[in-house]
């Protein structure tokens, strides 16, 4: 039996999301820039090494915002605009040292009512709404490239944030730089019956797994790649690529690309730098191993949990 995805595509996908116009009309105009900037309802998103703050208050988390004159010095890039004009910031800085943190994936009830915790993507995505999410995605990944792209790559002269911060300009060549996005692909491969194939990478514990993936290079398709990278990595031959959906991955700058492919070949010959273990999976195998804990899967931010509970019919338990 051929898998069907529902509408030929992914669901909702907690990365993915996003509730504001990024108005990149208004990036190059400096004078509403400064303008907002000194309006007391901007609100500032600090963010410094991939976290910021949240604060739970009830069923509600939400990201931690401050005005433009709270914020601390830093580069700062327009994140955009919401539906009633309020327009959004991301300062980078190191967030408030009182603050908590934690690195540990995070459920409601674990979050102190009312007291700031500072943290990352991967451990409370799942807890924000549309606009908090995609507000937070968005600072990560602006954040992430511009750490790394200070410095001219033709001269090494220093470079200038410009555009709202979706600039870099070199002041001695005039170069411009622009926030760099590596595409990959991530594929549920199936035996077009009742099988899936999961794999673990070698720097996994035993029990995780996860579909396969791979950047796509220079002069290729994604579907190509997507055929590539099974081949490279497991051994497998597919087919009829098709594609579902994407989800911005800033770890630290990937878009994730989602793909199902036929497998015409289901002998494993495994590449040891990439995959340790690699197994095909029946429906109903895959759940007896979830709920005995042989078996852990990709927490539900990632899209490779959305590939593998699509290709399954339903959502399933057993975070990593």
């Amino acid at each position: 039996m051929e898998i069907t995805p529902p509408s030929g595509l992914l669901g909702p996908l907690l990365l993915a999301r996003g509730a504001i116009d990024r108005s990149a009309q208004l990036r190059g105009d400096s004078r509403w820039c400064e303008r907002v900037w000194t309006d007391p309802a901007t609100r500032v998103v600090v963010v410094g090494g991939g976290q910021a703050p949240v604060r739970r208050s009830g069923q509600e988390v939400r990201l931690v915002t401050v005005s433009p004159a709270e914020a601390p010095a830093g580069e700062r890039y327009l994140l955009g605009v919401d539906a009633e004009g309020v327009a959004y910031f991301a300062v980078t800085a190191s967030p408030e040292e009182t603050a908590e943190r934690t690195v540990a994936p995070l459920a409601l009830a674990a979050l102190p009512e009312g007291r700031p915790v500072v943290t990352g993507l991967r451990q409370v995505a799942a807890l924000l709404g549309d606009l908090d999410a995609g507000l937070l995605v968005y600072a990560v990944a602006l954040e992430a490239w511009h750490a790394t792209h200070e410095f001219c790559p033709r001269c090494g002269s220093r470079t200038e944030v410009r555009a709202g911060g979706h600039m870099r300009v070199c002041p001695r060549d005039g170069s411009q730089h622009f926030p760099r996005v590596d595409p990959a692909v991530i594929m549920l491969v199936h035996d077009g019956e009742d099988r899936c194939l999961l794999a673990r990478g070698p720097q996994w514990q035993p029990g995780r797994f996860s579909v396969l993936a791979g950047f796509v290079e220079p002069g290729e398709s994604l579907e190509h790649a997507v055929v590539r990278e099974v081949a490279e990595e497991v051994g497998v031959r597919v087919t009829d690529p098709r594609y579902l959906g994407s989800q911005p991955w800033p770890f630290p700058r990937s878009l994730m690309l989602g793909f199902v492919a036929r497998a015409v070949s289901t002998e494993f010959v495994l590449d040891p730098e990439e995959i340790a273990e690699a197994r095909w999976f029946g429906r109903a195998e895959l759940r007896c191993a979830l709920k005995s804990g042989e078996v852990r899967l990709p927490s539900e931010v990632s899209i490779a949990r959305g590939l593998i509970e699509t290709w399954y019919g339903g959502p399933l338990a057993g975070d990593w």
